[in-house]
């Protein structure tokens, strides 16, 4: 097994614990839950394969529903923001990278920010409006989503920079 699929699963593992035992338990204001396990999704090399990001969408959003008890909610829009990543990547990421660019902090900040604030504000938009299925309460779902984005952005970030540090006189 190579080693960038341990590292994989083990970030895989990792996220959805976090996830499930620590975040979810966390209601800031009432109105705000962070959503870290989007990172795994972030943080997969360019040039993996469709199938291979899709289906570890699935799973994650799955397994993270079986633990939360809402069937199927975090599995659909995990898996749909899993198909929309390579487009979403080509918008920001210039299309002579290699295949095992891992998007970062420190490797492409300007565009890794942009495409992390996209694909967090779009999962999280599907994640309240399937939860909610109705656009009775609007306000309060869109400021659902506000929040919980500028939080779920922030942890992200903060992770990817404790992660990947950068080494001393490192150019970005």
């Amino acid at each position: 097994m190579k080693l960038s699929y341990l590292y994989e699963i083990v970030l895989f593992v990792l996220l959805i614990l976090l996830q499930v035992l620590l975040l979810n338990r966390i209601g800031l204001f009432g109105i705000a839950t962070p959503v870290l396990y989007l990172y795994f999704l972030l943080k997969l090399p360019m040039g993996k394969n469709l199938f291979y990001v899709i289906i570890s969408g699935f799973l994650m959003g799955l397994i993270v529903d079986v633990f939360l008890n809402t069937p199927g909610m975090n599995a659909a829009a995990t898996t749909i923001v899993a198909a929309f990543r390579k487009p979403v990547m080509n918008l920001f990421f210039q299309k002579e990278e290699y295949d095992e660019f891992v998007p970062g902090i420190y490797t492409a900040t300007g565009p890794f920010i942009r495409f992390t604030i996209l694909m967090v504000l779009m999962h999280l938009t599907l994640l309240f409006f399937i939860e909610s299925f109705t656009l009775f309460n609007l306000m309060s779902t869109l400021l659902r989503i506000a929040s919980s984005s500028f939080i779920s952005i922030l942890l992200i970030f903060a992770l990817d920079s404790f992660i990947f540090k950068r080494k001393r006189g490192e150019q970005v």
